[in-house]
């Protein structure tokens, strides 16, 4: 079971990643997804690279 920190770094990964991804086709959207997952990201004092790693998911040995 998850947090509610780790319910919403999750919510801001899956955003920052929509964002990415939908970039070319609708940078508005895009960019809400952004501020969207950047408000979660500040409420919690953490930048996106910290809630991969406070979640402990993704392979990190590669960066």
């Amino acid at each position: 079971m998850l947090t509610d920190r780790q319910e919403d770094l999750l919510v801001a990964v899956a955003l920052t990643e929509f964002s990415v991804h939908y970039e070319s086709a609708d940078p508005e959207l895009s960019s809400e997804a952004w501020q969207l997952a950047a408000d979660r990201l500040v409420d919690h004092d953490v930048g996106p690279h910290e809630a991969v790693d406070a979640l402990e998911i993704g392979d990190r040995s590669r960066d």
